[in-house]
């Protein structure tokens, strides 16, 4: 046994080191924060749009002189937003106009009292302003989702 070699036990390598890790995770990651600030650029659009159609929406209200004004003018905005789905929508009367408003709603929010202000309010001597303001708050949400085209 003399002139043999000499064995040494295996020693593993060290394991790799998790930083800096390899192009490919840099990679995923830029498009993550790509993607993440793309959503939040188009939430934060979205959202300043929609702050402009609801002041645009008051404006026009609060500038009525009374509340009978006031339902002609919040008419004439749910009329401007129904032509952005059909352009003849603005020309619809009565029940079938209502029905309008109401198309695609599991819960209608036109009907019975306050579609009847809508539709009558404007050429009334005066009006209820607790009932003008109930209309206001289910139009003002009608024009903002027209126009920015949902429902």
């Amino acid at each position: 046994m003399g002139d043999g070699l000499v064995l040494r036990d295996i020693h593993p390598s060290a394991a790799p080191s998790w930083w800096p890790p390899a192009p490919g995770w840099w990679l995923l990651a830029a498009g993550l924060l790509f993607a993440a600030a793309a959503l939040l650029g188009w939430h934060l659009l979205r959202a300043r749009r929609r702050r402009r159609l609801l002041a645009l929406f008051d404006a026009e209200a609060d500038a009525a002189a009374g509340p009978v004004a006031e339902v002609a003018a919040m008419s004439t905005l749910l009329r401007r937003a129904a032509r952005r789905r059909d352009p003849a929508a603005d020309r619809l009367q009565g029940q079938a106009w209502l029905d309008f408003l109401d198309a695609g709603r599991d819960t209608p929010r036109f009907d019975g009292s306050r579609g009847e202000l809508l539709i009558e309010g404007a050429f009334r001597p005066d009006a209820d302003p607790a009932r003008v303001a109930d209309l206001r708050a289910a139009a003002r949400e009608r024009f903002v989702e027209w126009m920015e085209g949902r429902a």
